[in-house]
């Protein structure tokens, strides 16, 4: 009996993975099709794998490990039916940032592959303990202004990072300004190689042409070919151009990464940049598709599965990876249905590994530059940068500091300042944040700021007055310096009616603000009054005491109760501000009787 008992709770928790979950609704129809885009795909895969190793300081064969395991760990364990993942452009330059500075000593490239395999696991580790946490929600640290300025700082440091590999030199500079500076000098003293500039050049024309003319050509393939055939014909190698040279033959085995302990922090930080980025890549990926095929996304699953999709990669020599909107696009156009068709991209580089290893090795390097270029060229949003400026000219300024760090102090400083300047941004908001003076306007229905309305009548008497944030520590102040401007005006109100819908939170500190705040205005006969109070806010206003200074009286379900009780007091009747401040009236010329209890 407990042994059926077992059995069945083991074959429960099999069919939770999604992987299998997958496989047993999989319909017979779907097989051709995820075959052929499976094909397809593969033909992205291998030059984008190869060439984004390189992106991240790393040999081109880490680039096809890295994509067999990981496309293979999500299908087993990614919710998504066709989200794609591999070696990513955004990531690229992240990992070169974390790994290389550890090897600069002695230039191994067997120590840098253990150590983004190392950062890879990492990586997972992280991802997996915030999906079993549920903290999906800290892709939305990273506000859009901020994201696209990090990308178009991105995008500008790997495209001067590649030009002298496009060009046929090398530059070795620990900044963009330290590159360009590099760049320039070695253009100067004549070390641009003609024929790699040649083969470069027309690969990034190529590709974009064909990208905006025939879209369901696989451009990145077409330039491939023709790169490697264009060696054949001109003999390239001879001409100062570099080539991929043959691939290591086989599979990877299974490789626990080996690496000193000191090695660990600097990973670490690494990590928690990279798996921050490829969480919003992952959730942003997700939610766009997952719209267009019925699905519904998955946030704590996605994590899970692009952690399982790092893992693979990191005991089989691979490097952080992320999901691909890119790829994603050109499984869906192939007819992709399911994660059958990363299976088959998998199992079709394996068997080129397998059987033609130097299918690649008369590619020119300028080519897979070439590639890398055209991918940075999409992470650029000028246009976006460009409504910014026109429609919110803080955000924009947010966008600009968020590209100048990356731009001048480097990518990994750069992803930390435009996660500091989202949340410095939020904090900001809720410190200032915006503020009105209500009044009635004839033909629309409730209360409207007069600053939109200026044609809006007041009741002489009485100030209607909100502010748009929960009350905390930050902004207490504020908004006691905001009653206080309202209390001194001439002639003082009785009644400053608070409309209190936005305030869902009130902490201690602006608790005793508020009390000290009513008390002085007690003091000068003008009474506090709140509306539209939220129960669990007015819940801790009395168990903080505040009723005590505060009449219980004067809290009211509506802003309009609030007015009808002030009109039924002092008989007031609404009157265009501009007249009650010339004439100085106060709806009947005298104030309201004093009240038993100060509120």
């Amino acid at each position: 009996m407990t042994t059926q008992h077992d059995t069945h709770g083991v074959l429960s928790r099999l069919q939770a993975v999604p992987g299998i979950r997958a496989a047993r609704s999989y319909r017979r129809e779907w097989l051709v099709k995820d075959l052929v885009a499976g094909v397809v795909l593969t033909t992205l895969l291998v030059p984008q794998g190869m060439a984004y190793a390189e992106l991240a300081g790393l040999p081109p064969i880490t680039g096809l490990y890295t994509t067999i395991l990981c496309l293979l760990g999500y299908a087993v364990c990614g919710p998504s039916r066709i989200l794609v993942l591999g070696p990513d452009s955004s990531l690229g330059p992240m990992i070169a940032a974390t790994v290389l500075p550890l090897v600069a000593a002695d230039g191994d490239p067997g120590r840098a592959v253990a150590l983004a395999s190392v950062l890879a696991i990492m990586v997972a580790a992280i991802m997996i303990l915030a999906s079993v946490a549920k903290l999906g929600f800290i892709a939305d640290l990273i506000s859009k202004p901020t994201m696209i300025g990090y990308m178009n700082g991105l995008a500008l440091t790997i495209l001067i990072g590649q030009l002298p590999k496009l060009l046929g030199f090398k530059v070795e500079a620990d900044s963009l300004i330290g590159e360009c500076v590099g760049l320039v000098e070695a253009l100067a003293d004549g070390a641009a190689v003609p024929a790699a500039a040649a083969v470069g050049g027309c690969g990034i024309v190529l590709i974009l042409v064909l990208q905006r003319r025939l879209p369901k050509v696989p451009a990145v393939l077409v330039m491939v070919v023709l790169a490697i055939l264009a060696t054949a014909v001109f003999d390239l190698g001879e001409h100062g151009v570099g080539l991929v040279g043959k691939l290591p033959e086989g599979f990877p085995p299974l490789t626990i990464p080996d690496v000193r302990l000191a090695d660990l922090a600097p990973l670490f930080g690494g990590a928690l940049g990279i798996a921050l980025v490829s969480l919003a890549d992952t959730i942003s990926n997700a939610s766009a598709f997952a719209a267009r095929t019925g699905q519904e996304v998955r946030g704590n699953q996605e994590m899970t599965g692009v952690g399982v999709a790092n893992l693979a990669a990191g005991l089989f020599q691979g490097f952080p990876v992320s999901t691909s909107g890119s790829r994603t696009a050109v499984a869906e156009r192939a007819g992709a249905k399911s994660q059958l068709t990363g299976v088959v991209g998998a199992s079709l580089i394996v068997l080129m590994l397998v059987l033609a290893p130097g299918l690649f090795r008369n590619l020119p390097q300028p080519a897979l530059a070439a590639v890398v270029i055209t991918a940075s060229l999409s992470l650029a949003d000028i246009p976006g940068t460009v409504r910014l400026w026109r429609q919110r000219r803080t955000e924009f300024l947010l966008s600009i500091a968020a590209f100048a760090g990356v731009a001048l102090l480097g990518v990994l400083p750069g992803i930390a300042i435009a996660v500091a300047l989202s949340v410095l941004n939020v904090f900001r908001r809720a410190w200032w944040p915006y503020d009105a003076v209500l009044g009635q306007v004839k033909g629309l229905e409730g209360y409207h700021d007069i600053r939109s309305y200026p044609q809006a009548e007041q009741l002489p008497g009485l100030v209607i007055y909100r502010f748009d944030a929960p009350l905390f520590f930050a902004n207490a102040r504020t908004f006691r310096d905001g009653i206080r401007r309202l209390a001194r005006t001439d002639p003082p109100p009785s009644w400053i009616v608070i409309a209190a819908e936005p305030m869902t939170d009130v902490d201690t500190t602006a608790a005793d603000v508020l009390e000290e705040l009513d008390e002085a205005l007690n003091a000068e006969h003008v009474h506090l009054v709140f509306a539209e109070l939220k129960d669990p806010v007015r819940r801790k206003i009395e168990r903080y005491g505040l009723t005590r200074t505060i009449d219980p009286r004067h809290f009211f379900p509506t802003v309009e109760a609030a007015v009808t009780a002030f009109r039924l007091r002092t008989g007031a009747e609404w009157t265009a501000a501009a007249s009650a401040e010339r004439t100085g009236e106060r709806g009947t010329g005298v104030d309201p009787p004093p009240l038993t209890h100060e509120g």
